[in-house]
């Protein structure tokens, strides 16, 4: 199991395999009800394989991607009560499983493309957010939620300040001491290295960390790109200036995290981060609804729920702001790029998709927001759909 974050989602979406098979259950934490959670599973699993065998997939590669959610069952106890929704996905070369604090409805999709639309509730419940944490000596970039923090490995970030100025200059000559600071937490074993170039000076280190954050915002940027999820600073507070310097990235909190992040823990950069981020989403959510309202009540041409305008828009990245029906019935259909059109089917055929979910996804791959919710929570309670265009 891992922390589910929208880089995994990415890699779902990449993930080229065919057939998907996408499985959503709610999980019992306590109660006689957990002894459910297995049978449910296997339950669900008994009908994901009929479903295959219908599709006339080879038994052979029916039971290579299955196999792996087979030996699920054989998991203690305990598995099965460590959260509130299991989801999983399989596709041959791929099986990935989230276990999450969120309450799904029970649901089995085979087809062209994985059903994430329950999925983002999770990110919808507990915000979505980086945290930089940044050192002379060390960077890290953790990906959170309300849940908790995932490091994320950027191979094109520098690992420090020595390395951030060879790559500025290869030809400089950096003088580098050790000194022992009793440091608690980040990389005990290692010395702390503190580097001087020619001419030492307050001036001179902060040339040299402008440009190691330089580096740094170059390599973020190439991450983020097209993102705004908040992104909160780590460090020591006379560096908090001079990144904002560097910094491009425009979803950067004007608050941070102080102290040397070198000696804190991802739990404790997780914990202060999201009460800086946690009052931003709520109003956002809040701010977004209304917006709709204000748009499509206007007939700004804005705002809208029909699916055959907001699919085309969503591909397009015109669409800001995504409001989702949590328990509307599916709109089948097929998505016609080549002629941009959007092909409504009376029933569900070989070729029809959910385009409720085909919006989701285009909505999420162009870093929209995306809002699951209750029919009475949606800002236009007679639709299974709505969104807020960008232009």
């Amino acid at each position: 199991m891992d922390n589910l974050t929208k880089s995994d989602l990415r890699s779902l979406l990449e993930h080229d395999g065919l057939p998907r098979l996408s499985l959503y259950m709610p999980t019992h934490r306590a109660g006689s009800e957990i002894q459910e959670n297995p049978i449910r599973f296997k339950n669900l699993l008994q009908q994901a394989e009929q479903r295959l065998s219908d599709s006339d997939m080879r038994r052979p590669d029916l039971d290579e991607l299955l196999e792996p959610a087979r030996n699920l069952l054989g998991q203690e106890g305990t598995f099965w009560q460590q959260s509130d929704g299991l989801a999983l996905f399989m596709a041959p070369g791929l099986f990935q499983y989230y276990q999450v604090p969120v309450v799904f409805e029970e649901a089995l999709t085979l087809g062209d493309q994985f059903h994430l639309k329950p999925i983002f509730k999770v990110f919808q419940n507990s915000g979505h957010f980086y945290i930089l944490a940044l050192s002379q000596n060390q960077v890290r970039v953790l990906e959170g939620t309300k849940y908790g923090v995932e490091e994320v490995v950027l191979e094109q970030l520098p690992a420090s300040l020595a390395e951030a100025l060879q790559w500025d200059n290869p030809e400089r000559q950096t003088q580098g001491h050790t000194a022992s600071g009793g440091q608690q937490g980040g990389d005990r074993g290692s010395p702390h290295l503190t580097f001087h170039g020619h001419g030492v000076g307050k001036d001179d280190e902060k040339t040299d960390i402008l440009r190691y954050f330089r580096e740094v915002d170059k390599g973020l940027a190439e991450f983020l790109a097209d993102q705004r999820d908040p992104l909160v600073l780590a460090g020591v507070e006379y560096l908090f200036p001079i990144y904002r310097e560097a910094n491009s990235y425009n979803g950067l909190l004007d608050e941070g995290i102080e102290g040397n992040p070198e000696d804190l823990r991802g739990e404790t950069l997780h914990a202060r981060a999201w009460e800086l981020v946690a009052p931003r989403f709520k109003t956002d959510q809040q701010e977004s609804f209304e917006l709709y309202r204000q748009q499509f009540g206007r007939q700004t041409g804005q705002a809208s729920r029909n699916i055959e305008e907001i699919i085309p828009a969503a591909y397009g990245g015109r669409v800001g702001r995504l409001f989702l029906q949590e328990r509307a019935e599916a709109i089948w259909g097929h998505y016609d790029l080549a002629n941009n059109r959007v092909d409504l089917h009376p029933e569900q055929t070989p070729e029809s998709e959910d385009l409720i979910n085909t919006a989701a996804v285009y909505a999420f791959q162009t870093d929209a927001a995306i809002y699951v919710v209750d029919e009475a929570e949606m800002p236009d309670q007679s639709a299974a759909i709505a969104a807020v265009f960008r232009y």
